[in-house]
C-alpha cells in the first residue's frame, strides 16, 4: 500500500495542528459556530444528534495491521470503545469530545491516517472495489489511480468549495463491486479494441432526494489524461452547478438539466486548455503510483493439492463449509483466497467493529494476509490475501469475534446507516430495523435459498444507506413526527445499475419485518428455476409485490 513520502507526513501534521488552534479559539469563544462549522468539516468533524462525530479516511478502503491497531486504540480512549465503517470505506467516531479530537487527529498522524476532505463541499475519499488487486475478474488494479486522484485532489485549491460534495469511484474488475454508476463521477478500466487499457468515463450519478444513475461521458480516456479531463470535468461543475440551492447543487442535478451530450460539449471545450499540461500523466507517475501496489512475496503453491486439503476439511465440518462457500472469493494467485469478515452479526449495528474485534482482525492480517485490511462499501472488512490452508484457522478465530456468520451477499448482510440513533438528520432509526429483520430471517437454509440479495436501510432522504440501489431498499420517512419505512424493490449497484421503485404507502417499524416476508414470498412464489430476486422482479414487475404486501 502507498506510503507517506516526508511532503505527505508534513501535511498532515500541520493539518493536525491547525486544528488545535482553531478548536482551542473555538472552545474559548474566540471563534462563533458559525465561523468553526467549515473549520471543523475540513477536518471530518460532524455535530450529530447527541454528540459530535468523526469521520476518519481510509483511501481507497486499504490499511495496514498498525493502522487498524490505532483505530482500536483511539475508539477505545476518546470514544465508546467501538468505531463504525461506513459504505464510503472511512470509519466514524459517533462519541469524540470536540476537546479531544486535535489529539486523535494528531494520533492518525502518526500511522498516516488523518480526516481530511471527509466531509464539506468539496472532492471526498476516494473509493475502489475492496478486492483491487487480487480479484480474479480483474482487468487492472484501481488502487493506483485512486492513489494518483488521491494526491491531485487533497486540498486542490480550485476545488475546496464547490457547489456540493464530490465523490469519485474506481472499478478495475468485471464485476461492480464499488458503485461507481451512483457516484458523481465513475471510472471504470477498460480495454479498447487494441488491448490497451483506459477509462471510461461516467458523470451525474448519485443517490439522496434526486436518485440518478451516472451517464457515460467518455467511452475510451486514455491513461495519460486522467487527472486532465477530471479537471474539466470539475471546473464545469464549479462554474455552472447551483450553488443557490443545496437540495439542487449536485452534479447529478447539472447533467440531467443540461443533458449527457451538452455536458459532454462543455468538457471537452474545456479539456481544450487542460489536455497534454502539467496534470497529465507521465508513464512514470504511473508507473510510481504502481510501485506501491506490487504483488506481496506469496508463497507458491499447488492448488489443486490446496484445494484438496480444503475440502477434505469442509466435509468434515459443515459450519466451516458453509463460511468458506459464502464468505471466501476466488484470489487470481493460485492457493489463495480472499476472506471477507462479516460485521452483520445479529444484535449489533451492521458495520460496527469494537476496539477488541479491530485488533483480532489485525492480528489475523499479520499472521495470515500481509498485515493488510479492506473495508468495503457493503460495511465489511476483508483480508485479501490468505492461504487456502490458513482459512480453517481464520474461521476459528473470526467466529471467537462473531466475524464468521456465513452470510455475504444475501438477504441479512444488510447495508444499513447509522440513522436516527445518531444521525441529526435522520428522519427515523435504521438499526432496529435491521435487526428485526436479521432476528426473523435467521434461518440460514431459507437465507441461501432466496439466492443473492441485497438488502440496503438508510434513515433519511440523504441515502447513506443506499437505499435506492438495493434489490429490497428501506427508506425512514417522517409521517407527522412518527417513524415509518418506505419499501422500494429492484435497485442495483452493478454495471447493470437501476433505482428501485417504491412500492407503495409507508409502514410502522413494527411492520417492516412482515412486509419484507410478504415480498420474499412473492419472489420465491414467482420465481422460475436459478433466478435470483433481481431477475424476477426484473421479468415480473412490481405490481405482483404490490399485491401481496397491500392486500
Amino acid at each position: 500500500m502507498y506510503q507517506y513520502n516526508k511532503q505527505d507526513q508534513l501535511l498532515v501534521n500541520e493539518r493536525a495542528q491547525q486544528f488545535r488552534g482553531q478548536a482551542e479559539r473555538f472552545l474559548a469563544g474566540e471563534l462563533t459556530p458559525q465561523q468553526f462549522l467549515p473549520l471543523r468539516l475540513q477536518n471530518g468533524l460532524y455535530k450529530q444528534r447527541l454528540a459530535y462525530m468523526l469521520r476518519i479516511a481510509i483511501p481507497y478502503g486499504t490499511l495496514n495491521s498498525r493502522q487498524l491497531r490505532k483505530l482500536a486504540d483511539i475508539s477505545r480512549r476518546f470514544d465508546k470503545g467501538f468505531g463504525h465503517f461506513s459504505t464510503r470505506q472511512n470509519l466514524q467516531l459517533n462519541w469524540p469530545e470536540l476537546e479531544d479530537v486535535p489529539q486523535i487527529l494528531e494520533e492518525l498522524a502518526s500511522v498516516e491516517m488523518h480526516a481530511i476532505q471527509t466531509s464539506g463541499n468539496c472532492i471526498r475519499n476516494t473509493t475502489a472495489d475492496h478486492f483491487s488487486g487480487v480479484a480474479a475478474d480483474e482487468i487492472e488494479d484501481a488502487r493506483p489511480y485512486c492513489e494518483i486522484i488521491r494526491q491531485w485532489s487533497t486540498f486542490h485549491p480550485e476545488f475546496a468549495f464547490l457547489p456540493r460534495k464530490f465523490k469519485i469511484a474506481v472499478c478495475g474488475s468485471q464485476q461492480d463491486r464499488a458503485a461507481m454508476h451512483v457516484h458523481d463521477v465513475g471510472v471504470e478500466i477498460v480495454h479498447n479494441a487494441q488491448g490497451e487499457s483506459g477509462f471510461k468515463i461516467l458523470v451525474g450519478g448519485g443517490l439522496g432526494r434526486t436518485p440518478v444513475i451516472g451517464e457515460v461521458i467518455n467511452e475510451f480516456l486514455p491513461k495519460q489524461h486522467l487527472l486532465t479531463y477530471l479537471e474539466a470535468v470539475l471546473r464545469v461543475y464549479n462554474q455552472l452547478g447551483r450553488r443557490d440551492n443545496k437540495f439542487k447543487a449536485r452534479i447529478k442535478i447539472l447533467v440531467r438539466a443540461m443533458g449527457p451530450d451538452a455536458f459532454r460539449e462543455k468538457v471537452e471545450a474545456e479539456w481544450v486548455y487542460l489536455k497534454d499540461g502539467p496534470n497529465t500523466l507521465t508513464a512514470e507517475a504511473i508507473a510510481h503510483a504502481q510501485s506501491f501496489f506490487q504483488k506481496p512475496p506469496y508463497e507458491v503453491l499447488d492448488d489443486t493439492i490446496e484445494e484438496s486439503t480444503l475440502q477434505q476439511q469442509a466435509l468434515a465440518d459443515a459450519a466451516f463449509a458453509r463460511w468458506l462457500k459464502y464468505n471466501t472469493s476466488r484470489h487470481k494467485q493460485a492457493g489463495h483466497a480472499i476472506v471477507t469478515l462479516s460485521l452483520k452479526t445479529t444484535g449489533y449495528a451492521p458495520g460496527d467493529a469494537t476496539a477488541e474485534q479491530m485488533e483480532v482482525v489485525a492480528d489475523l492480517a499479520d499472521r495470515y494476509s500481509f498485515g493488510e485490511i479492506r473495508s468495503s462499501h457493503q460495511q465489511n472488512l476483508i483480508l485479501p490475501d490468505v492461504r487456502k490452508r490458513d482459512l480453517k484457522a481464520v474461521w476459528e478465530a473470526a467466529t471467537a469475534i462473531g466475524f464468521a456468520t456465513p452470510n455475504i451477499g444475501h438477504l441479512t448482510d444488510i447495508i444499513c446507516c447509522p440513522g436516527g440513533d445518531y444521525c441529526s438528520l435522520a428522519n427515523a432509526k435504521s438499526i432496529p430495523v435491521a435487526e428485526a429483520i436479521q432476528r426473523k430471517f435467521d434461518d440460514l437454509d431459507y437465507i441461501y435459498d432466496l439466492g443473492e440479495l441485497d438488502l440496503n436501510i438508510s434513515g433519511c432522504m440523504n441515502a447513506c444507506g443506499h437505499h435506492h440501489v438495493g434489490h429490497i431498499g428501506i427508506l425512514g420517512v417522517d409521517k407527522k413526527g412518527a417513524e415509518f419505512y418506505q419499501i422500494s424493490l429492484g435497485g442495483n449497484q452493478g454495471k447493470d445499475a437501476s433505482l428501485g421503485e417504491i412500492l407503495g404507502p409507508s409502514f410502522s417499524q413494527v411492520d417492516v419485518p412482515s412486509v419484507i416476508e410478504k415480498v420474499l414470498q412473492t419472489y420465491l412464489d414467482k420465481r422460475i428455476d436459478g433466478e435470483v430476486f433481481l431477475g424476477t422482479f426484473r421479468r415480473i414487475g412490481i405490481e405482483p409485490f404490490k399485491e401481496r404486501v397491500y392486500a
